[in-house]
């Protein structure tokens, strides 16, 4: 295993072990020997916490160490979202990026918008539990080409659709493209409710992203 995988292992691994020690040791290594922030992010910290939010699905943790995780995940991200958004790239494209109203889980939506600044998106990320009507008028006031609702709960997944036929309502729905994805998403649900991309990570949602305004742009 070269450095480079060791590290995102140690990354992986203390965030499943709930080691914030080991968490903190690994993204400070991954900023000195210059590795990849975008990469540690998605292949280190973020699997890591898709393995304890599947553990806890399956009852093999209980919400306190869930929340430990967490904690570690946000104080790692707190070191390497800074050094994505260093990376400046032409403008691509408009996001509007949020959780859905109901939704407070906020960090697989963090990593996507870091992401997409990455990828050379201007984002704007309207936070967590955000209404509906937020989205519609933050895209039009912003000029958005995307609008990314994010949705981790089965009991929030159907406001994605709701903000869908709110634009059809507003007779906006072409004007945008939307995207949908966290943890209560799938390709099949973004396709019965009329959605135009889904993603399952972080990296993935920024490259479907610029595939999507490619399409819509004739490119």
């Amino acid at each position: 295993m070269n450095e480079k995988e060791e590290v995102i292992r140690k990354l992986r691994t203390g965030v499943i072990n709930c080691n914030e020690k080991g968490v903190t040791e690994a993204v400070h290594e991954v900023i000195k020997k210059g590795f990849d922030p975008s990469e540690a992010i998605e292949r280190g910290i973020s699997e890591g916490m898709r393995v304890m939010g599947n553990r806890f699905d399956k009852m093999e943790i209980f919400l306190p160490e869930l929340m430990i995780a967490a904690d570690i995940v946000e104080g790692g991200l707190d070191i390497l979202l800074p050094e994505i958004q260093k990376e400046k790239r032409p403008m691509k494209g408009r996001v509007v990026i949020g959780t859905i109203k109901g939704d407070i889980h906020s960090i697989g939506k963090d990593i996507v918008a870091a992401m997409l600044r990455a990828y050379g998106f201007q984002v704007h990320d309207l936070g967590l539990d955000v209404p509906i009507s937020k989205f519609y008028e933050e895209a039009m006031k912003s000029g958005a080409d995307i609008i990314a609702i994010s949705a981790l709960m089965s009991s929030t997944i159907g406001g994605q659709k709701d903000a869908i036929d709110f634009l059809e309502a507003m007779g906006e729905r072409e004007r945008f493209t939307v995207m949908v994805g966290g943890g209560a998403a799938s390709p099949e649900w973004a396709e019965r409710i009329g959605a135009d991309g889904y993603a399952k990570t972080a990296a993935e949602a920024a490259k479907h992203a610029l595939e999507l305004l490619e399409e819509r742009r004739g490119g």
